[in-house]
């Protein structure tokens, strides 16, 4: 597995992990300051008479919550809005990816006003809320005999991973046939699945180099191995004694279209002097400044997108919508969401809380 592999691997395992975790810096966490006047001074819709909760569903392989964890905050804040203002309060159910996400928004706005209340609740980062790596496009092509499987999946709107599958027709017809016939199962699977489906087909359909197999795996090398240990160095002898007969790729980019489309369902789900809330960790959080490596990205909110870049997600999601916009500096939990929400709405002062206005046009 080529090392761009191998980091867009681990950065789909932190992507799980609150982004202070993954961009150590002494100060970031204090680096985006709280709206600098009164809460009063926000041309901002009050009391909320329409509340919209979207909880995203999602499984954090480091943790034992429950993958419905965000659903508590939300029911407890279903109550505070109604029997603190009487609000009409709705809620996506079941969103589990973007599509998901897509389809409710779409029907919602069909069947009722906006909001002045938009609150999500779900794990996040420097780029804002995340769900599961989802595919939303594929594609399989030959040409002049080359076969390519392309895929595009998005855990954030605007990151899309971009997963590639290229071989060669005419090294081996049996794989070929296979990659032919067998795409559109592969398309939807995430990349580690179809790394392990292919190279366990390699294994049916290709022998061994005996000779390197003995010279890297011979009984006297393995003698003094056990366990997990003998397992790891038979895997290793395998993958480095067969010819490959396929290149996996992923990388990461910008979408623009993927971004301005998650914005876009903002604008028509958020009354024009409404708020958007990103319960999560570090939307409001100033993420450090980091060397860009090779064939790596730089976050959305350093981008240009909007006029960037931005201080923080929540002031890049309020400069493509004009919609007040806040969020937690710093890490967050279920119950600092609520809490700070809360304290928002009942105008008490609070620390790690960023809220970013609109620049008057």
């Amino acid at each position: 597995m080529n090392s761009m592999s191998i980091r867009f691997l681990v950065f789909l395992s932190l992507l799980w992990i609150c982004a202070d975790d993954v961009y150590s810096h002494e100060h970031h966490s204090m680096s985006c300051r709280p709206f600098n006047g009164r809460l009063s001074d926000l041309k901002l819709r009050q009391p909320p008479g329409r509340v919209l909760l979207i909880p995203l569903l999602s499984k954090d392989p480091y943790a034992n919550e429950s993958p419905r964890w965000s659903e508590q905050p939300a029911r407890t804040l279903e109550a505070f809005y109604r029997n603190r203002f009487n609000a009409v309060v709705k809620q996506l159910r079941d969103v589990w990816s973007w599509s998901d996400y897509y389809q409710q928004v779409e029907q919602i706005t069909q069947q009722s006003p906006p909001f002045d209340r938009v609150i999500f609740i779900s794990h996040g980062g420097f780029d804002g809320p995340i769900l599961k790596n989802a595919m939303y496009w594929h594609a399989f092509d030959v040409t002049e005999g080359k076969g390519k499987l392309l895929q595009f999946s998005e855990a954030q709107p605007g990151l899309k991973n971009v997963l590639s599958v290229t071989y060669d027709t005419e090294k081996n017809r049996i794989f070929s046939d296979y990659m032919a016939s067998h795409w559109h199962e592969l398309a939807p699977m995430n990349f580690s699945d179809i790394w392990h489906l292919l190279t366990g087909w390699e294994k049916q359909i290709l022998p061994l180099n005996s000779a390197c197999f003995q010279r890297y795996c011979s009984p006297d090398r393995l003698a003094a191995r056990r366990g997990q240990q003998l397992e790891y160095q038979v895997y290793l002898c395998e993958l480095l004694c067969r010819e490959s007969l396929f290149k996996q790729k992923i990388s990461v980019e910008i979408s623009p279209e993927r971004f301005f489309n998650f914005t876009k369902s903002l604008n028509s789900l958020v009354t024009t002097d409404g708020l958007i809330f990103f319960g999560a960790c570090n939307p409001g959080s100033t993420a450090p400044e980091k060397v860009v490596e090779r064939d790596e990205i730089d976050l959305l909110i350093n981008s240009t997108l909007a006029g960037g870049p931005h201080k923080s997600y929540v002031h890049l999601v309020s400069a493509a919508t004009g919609r007040i916009t806040a969020g937690p500096i710093g890490s967050s939990s279920a119950d600092d969401i609520v809490n700070r929400i809360i304290m928002f709405e009942t105008r008490h002062p609070q620390r790690y809380l960023c809220i970013a206005a609109p620049v008057a046009k």
